[in-house]
């Protein structure tokens, strides 16, 4: 069989990012941009936890420790679903923003979810 360039067409495709797709009938999905789920179990619970958090905290009263805790929640879902994991920084501040703002979350079973998940993953 010959090769597309023995054919004279010549085709050649270098860098590609994204989806495409060559020839007849052919679909393509592209899940680029989508959430990843997270790969290890403590980390999928911690997203879990963290998602029910912040629909909870949708309905209390906003106050700036509140305020600053729904920050670090979404910057931790966001990480979680870019890279799969809530590195140790990331984990050591939305431990930070979770006892600031722990008059709300000692009132909310998510809150508590969240906590453990945390001190699982961070060793205490």
């Amino acid at each position: 069989m010959a090769t597309a360039d023995e054919r004279g067409r010549g085709i050649h495709i270098g860098s590609v990012q994204g989806a495409f797709a060559i020839g007849d009938n052919n679909t393509v999905t592209n899940h680029q941009g989508s959430a990843a789920p997270a790969t290890d179990p403590a980390q999928e619970e911690l997203l879990r936890a963290v998602r029910a958090l912040r629909d909870d905290l949708a309905r209390v009263v906003e106050t700036p420790e509140v305020t600053a805790l729904t920050a670090q929640l979404a910057d931790t879902e966001g990480e979680i679903a870019e890279t799969g994991a809530a590195g140790p920084g990331r984990l050591a501040r939305l431990r930070t923003a979770l006892a600031d703002a722990g008059s709300v979350v000692g009132l909310l079973a998510s809150g508590a979810a969240v906590g453990q998940a945390v001190a699982a993953l961070a060793g205490g």
